[in-house]
């Protein structure tokens, strides 16, 4: 018997919404790492203030593709520009629906002229391996999965992070030396402890750094190099917690819902996209609820990733892409809760927060839009939310409200007040972080990605 589909799952709930409503969600932590090493207070300042080590092996999954077809392929599924990448080089991969919807995004390496690697969450990579198996193109592809589906088998890479103010002064300590100078986003092949591999220029939440990624084989003795050079610069190991939260400060939304549910032209692909997959089982949940699944998709504009797209070549969406392009409504923004507020809902020593709901944004009991993500931030001293709100709301210093709670779902009133506690809150740009929003977004806006 054939395993479920997305449009099984869909039909037999009786809606996209019916399907992903789960109040109270928990939140994703990446996958095998420790949950903490030294305290998820210590590890978030770590890359603030000294150098952190962060194991990212596992919780990812990696699409590997190639073949005399692979960029064209490619070119006809996101609104990246492959005019412009180089060989070693990155880029947020853009691929949206018919409609101008991001299906998500993932971060696209070239390794060769014909072969790129596909990082991130699942699904942007169905996206790549359905227009490879329906468009007749001439490539292969394999995907390894996050740990959490290997069976116990080991990762095919492995990928370390060094991050912080120190994360230099420990490179050249382990490699003897300055790296060769590398543009951000683009990478490098490296020899350490015997083994080859390659350096990415690559920043947590706008902090200098690297991320080194080979042979999982080779894994052991990367890492026992890097952690011998980082010990009297006091490094520090980061666990599931602390790396979770690094994305509010840094700006980046994880998993926005794709875009997928309702065209009737993607009723193959939702036969096509397992049921028990990302696209069928990340929960929605919050105080922000509606019957209308499309209520949720954002377009790459709102995600803040304007920047990346290029139009120079055809692509599915790049009509209605561009037409969106033409009116941005919303805007991603950060929200930092009040601290009287925290101290009144979250208690006086709120723990660790992390919460991935959309919870209902007010402007003068207004709706002006949702969050996407939450954390508490011990290097800012407050808790922050990354949210998309209307292009009238999003100026800084703006007060708004968030309104926390969770909606109880399909039947109820969308609008009906269920309780909820409120928390005032202050509009600031996202990324948060200054150096993110100054110097890693130029560099990104300069042609890096």
């Amino acid at each position: 018997m054939a395993a479920p589909s997305l449009q099984d799952g869909i039909d037999q709930a009786g809606s996209a919404v019916k399907l992903l409503w789960k109040p109270n969600g928990a939140p994703f932590l990446p996958e095998v790492v420790e949950r903490e090493y030294s305290g998820w207070r210590v590890e978030q300042r770590a890359w603030h203030e000294g150098v952190a080590l962060l194991n990212l092996s596992h919780h990812m999954f990696d699409t590997f593709l190639e073949g005399p077809d692979a960029t064209r392929l490619l070119a006809a599924i996101s609104a990246n520009n492959y005019e412009k990448f180089a060989i070693g080089q990155a880029k947020q991969f853009v691929p949206v629906t018919e409609r101008g919807n991001i299906i998500t995004d993932g971060i696209l390496l070239r390794e060769a002229s014909e072969k790129y690697t596909l990082s991130g969450i699942p699904a942007a990579q169905n996206w790549v391996k359905y227009h490879a198996d329906q468009g007749g193109y001439d490539v292969t592809y394999s995907t390894d999965p996050s740990s959490k589906f290997r069976d116990g088998a080991a990762p095919v890479l492995f990928r370390y992070q060094i991050q912080g103010p120190l994360a230099r002064d420990l490179v050249e300590r382990a490699f003897g030396g300055p790296l060769p100078e590398t543009k951000f986003f683009h990478s490098s092949p490296v020899r350490l402890a015997g083994r080859e591999f390659r350096a990415f220029r690559h920043g947590m939440a706008g902090q200098a750094g690297y991320e080194f990624v080979g042979r999982w084989e080779d894994s052991d003795a990367v890492k026992e190099a890097l952690v011998r050079a980082g010990e009297p610069l006091g490094l520090i190991f980061v666990g599931a917690r602390a790396y979770a939260t690094a994305n509010v400060e840094g700006g980046w939304i994880p998993s926005p819902v794709p875009g997928i549910y309702t065209d009737p032209e993607l009723a193959d692909y939702r036969q096509y996209v397992p049921l028990y997959g990302i696209e069928g089982q990340r929960p929605l949940h919050g105080s922000f609820f509606s019957e209308n699944i499309e209520d949720y998709y954002v377009t790459p504009y709102e995600l803040g990733y304007g920047r990346f797209l290029s139009f120079n070549h055809d692509f599915i969406g790049r009509d209605a892409l561009q037409k969106a392009g033409e009116n941005v409504t919303r805007s991603k923004v950060t929200l930092v809760f009040d601290a009287d507020d925290v101290r009144r809902v979250f208690g006086e020593d709120p723990g660790f927060v992390l919460d991935y709901a959309r919870y209902r944004v007010e402007k003068g009991s207004e709706l002006v839009g949702m969050t996407y993500q939450t954390a508490l931030l011990d290097p800012a001293g407050a808790v922050l939310s990354l949210a998309i709100l209307d292009n009238g709301s999003v100026e800084t210093g703006t007060e708004v409200e968030v309104v926390w709670g969770q909606h109880p779902g399909p039947g109820a009133a969308p609008d009906a007040d269920y309780g909820y506690q409120r928390l005032r809150a202050t509009v600031a740009p996202a990324p948060y972080n200054e150096h993110a929003r100054d110097v890693y977004r130029r560099n990104a806006t300069s042609g890096a990605r």
